[in-house]
């Protein structure tokens, strides 16, 4: 695999990890100011661009686009499945399983084409 196949993966997943943080970390403080979230929201989505634009750019070189945007939405429901269960202690079920399996399938079809 080249740098312009993996980099973006790389920069993808670890873009998701700050992402799923700046939108979904709060909730474990529900009495914290909403200005406050808002603002400490803002500054780790910071970090999440520096890595997710050099992802997609580097990444145009092997991917098209709807690809890129494939790969990231993929990576970030598993980023997500994996910080709701350990972070927010929420249970996935059976329904959340096969909604993000016909996401998987459509990712499938997105990489498989044209037909």
């Amino acid at each position: 695999m080249s740098a312009t196949t993996l980099l973006p993966i790389v920069l993808l997943a670890a873009s998701n990890v700050f992402m799923t943080l700046a939108w979904y970390g709060h909730l474990k403080f529900p009495t914290a100011p909403l200005g406050l979230v808002i603002l400490a929201s803002w500054g780790i989505a910071l970090i999440e661009y520096c890595l997710a634009v050099p992802a997609n750019r580097i990444g145009h070189a092997s991917y098209s686009a709807a690809e890129l945007k494939t790969i990231q939405e993929i990576i970030s429901l598993v980023v997500f499945a994996g910080f709701s269960i350990t972070y927010l202690k929420e249970a996935l079920t059976l329904n959340h399983a096969l909604g993000f399996g016909f996401i998987a399938l459509g990712a499938f079809f997105i990489f498989k084409g044209p037909f």
